[in-house]
């Protein structure tokens, strides 16, 4: 679809940090309420954090302090800092989008019938 598309996720040691982005298009970065989800095979697919079109935003408990979600409006890009990476966040994450409910919902799920989400970006977190 490449309406998102996310790049930045690896292997890293217990501990490490990790940055993910997500390029989305321009008419959904400018409407749409976006964040990032992730999913363990077998598992379902949880929020991690969320942000709005104002500004606000936010984040699952499990990660809390460690994530910050930011977006860069002159690049249509939306960021996921992951910092003290546990070997519990390994998954795949997937840049959202929403053009139902804010930050919170996003989080909080599931996606309206107007989510989006892209192909996904693989982190894994070596103890």
């Amino acid at each position: 679809q490449g309406q998102l598309v996310e790049s930045g996720g690896g292997s890293v040691e217990s501990g490490g940090s990790l940055r993910l982005s997500c390029k989305i298009a321009e008419h959904i970065y400018d409407s749409y309420s976006m964040g990032w989800l992730r999913q363990v095979p077998g598992k379902e697919r949880e929020g991690v954090a969320g942000i709005d079109q104002n500004g606000l935003t936010a984040y699952a408990e499990s990660v809390k302090g460690r994530f910050t979600i930011s977006r860069d409006n002159a690049k249509n890009t939306l960021y996921l800092e992951m910092a003290s990476l546990q070997p519990e966040d390994s998954a795949m994450y997937y840049c959202a989008a929403d053009l139902l409910g804010d930050a919170r919902s996003l989080v909080a799920g599931p996606l309206s019938s107007f989510g989006l989400w892209g192909q996904g970006t693989q982190v894994t977190v070596s103890s």
